[in-house]
């Protein structure tokens, strides 16, 4: 069957990064706004390292939103939900600045425009444990918008995350999707190719890989972006 839907990572693969610089400067920003409203910063950082691990636990019975809010309530308390409004804020200004240390990659967007010109469906599924203000500001770093995309993956409209493959079995449902109608295009390799294991097709990007396993790429399609247009071109 051919592909008609293609998938795209965002952090490393549309949107240049380095994850250890993107982290640093996402903690730093977070802990600078919170931290005058009483939160101590290695306490709030614990907090949302370990809210995200309740978000990748996630079972599916809740959004990832709400595991992150309620696991966030159980080190703060219930009064902390009456400072979700500053986390919000957080995210529309100084969230804006962390762009400051993403990288460009204008080949991300021509790609992008490319194969909406060729009628291909496009989602973003990017690791949903961020919220939608955050994910759009990333797209737009990135040189997208959100109509790029049919369906983008965010905390508050998903109940699964990478690498668990039932993150893109809900993908496909979104989408109305079957996996053998689809192409997943990211640069992690454990977070990524697993959208194999459901009959998806893959492609691994390159440009900023993580390997954290130190696998055998050749096992995977793989490449810059102008060898992912090739590869698409001869699906």
């Amino acid at each position: 069957m051919s592909i008609h839907y293609i998938l795209f990572d965002l952090d490393g693969t549309l949107l240049p990064m380095d994850q250890d610089r993107f982290i640093k400067a996402y903690f730093g920003g977070l802990v600078r706004k919170l931290a005058p409203h009483g939160y101590e910063p290695e306490k709030l950082i614990d907090a949302i390292w370990t809210g995200t691990g309740a978000m990748v636990k996630n079972d599916g019975s809740r959004t990832n939103e709400e595991a992150f809010r309620a696991h966030f309530a159980t080190i703060f308390g219930e009064d902390a939900r009456k400072d979700e409004p500053k986390f919000e804020e957080f995210y529309s200004t100084d969230f804006q600045q962390v762009q400051q240390v993403c990288g460009f990659d204008p080949r991300a967007a021509e790609t992008i425009a490319k194969l909406k010109e060729m009628g291909f469906t496009l989602a973003l599924a990017t690791n949903p444990i961020f919220p939608a203000i955050a994910t759009q500001s990333r797209m737009r770093w990135a040189g997208l918008q959100e109509t790029d995309f049919q369906f983008y993956t965010t905390y508050e409209n998903s109940s699964y995350c990478k690498p668990d493959p039932r993150y893109y079995r809900q993908v496909l449902e979104k989408l109305g999707a079957r996996p053998e109608e689809c192409l997943m295009v990211g640069n992690d390799v454990t977070e990524d190719m697993v959208a194999q294991t459901l009959g998806m097709q893959v492609f691994l990007l390159t440009d900023c890989l993580i390997n954290k396993g130190a696998k055998d790429i050749s096992a995977w399609p793989h490449g810059s972006f102008d060898a992912l247009m090739e590869h698409i071109q001869n699906l």
